[in-house]
């Protein structure tokens, strides 16, 4: 499947708010269903600007995978992330219901990437500002865009907090999308669909989790730490 560019126009359509009581609180529903309203009784595919298309089946066989991945989707959010335990940039088990009762930042992080210095000094200041007042970034190594994230645990480790003075909780390298991808991310993603459904699309992709343990956000890798300041205000004054 082709890329999509971060410049894309529909690239809003990555940030919204999760209502887990809507059936059409996916945004590939969201985006879909306005598609098929001059497709219905065809097969016939709709051609999107970014250089794919989607294949849209017949009304009766798109509606039913549409209830199929609503109900699907309703399942994941009955889970919390507490429910997960992954290991840490050291190889320990972490049981994430540690961080019950705190709001949670959750990122996918490279060394070499062209947002990582911008990325990575922001939410060092937004975790220094926020750690007394319940608030945890969990920053998850990842290795599968643009093979930005190379070394081993230990460098990574050296390089976050050595040249970013990074204290946020670091973790083990992991794959966010394919075959291998961490239960936790199968779980992020399942709770939140993007503009690719459940696709994690660069470095930096970021998801706002409430002190329930459930996905209230998802930002795409070019929102920045400080523009989620305010989101990470309220959760933290719930």
């Amino acid at each position: 499947m082709a890329s999509v560019p971060l410049s894309s126009p529909f690239q809003s359509l990555t940030h919204f708010k999760i209502n887990p009581n809507s059936v059409y609180s996916s945004p590939s529903m969201a985006f879909f269903v306005p598609s098929v309203k001059s497709s219905l009784g065809s097969s016939k595919s709709a051609f999107l600007q970014h250089g794919f298309s989607l294949q849209l089946a017949t009304s009766s066989g798109f509606f039913s995978k549409a209830r199929s991945f609503c109900v699907s989707a309703r399942a994941a959010t009955e889970k919390s992330i507490h429910e997960y335990t992954v290991k840490d940039i050291d190889g320990k088990d972490v049981p994430l219901s540690k961080f019950k009762g705190k709001a949670l930042l959750i990122v996918n992080v490279a060394s070499k990437c062209g947002l990582t210095s911008s990325n990575y000094t922001e939410l060092s200041h937004l975790y220094e500002k926020y750690k007394t007042q319940g608030f945890e970034i969990l920053a998850f190594p990842c290795n599968q865009f643009g093979g930005q994230e190379p070394g081993s645990n230990p460098e990574i480790k050296n390089f976050a907090c050595t040249r970013y003075k990074a204290e946020f909780p670091i973790f083990d390298k992991v794959d966010v999308n394919g075959p291998n991808t961490a239960p936790v991310y199968q779980f992020l993603k399942s709770s939140a669909g993007g503009f690719l459904g459940d696709l994690i699309k660069w470095n930096f992709e970021k998801f706002l989790v409430d002190k329930n343990g459930k996905v209230v956000e998802r930002y795409p890798p070019t929102t920045s730490p400080f523009q989620i300041e305010k989101d990470i205000q309220k959760l933290v004054a719930a």
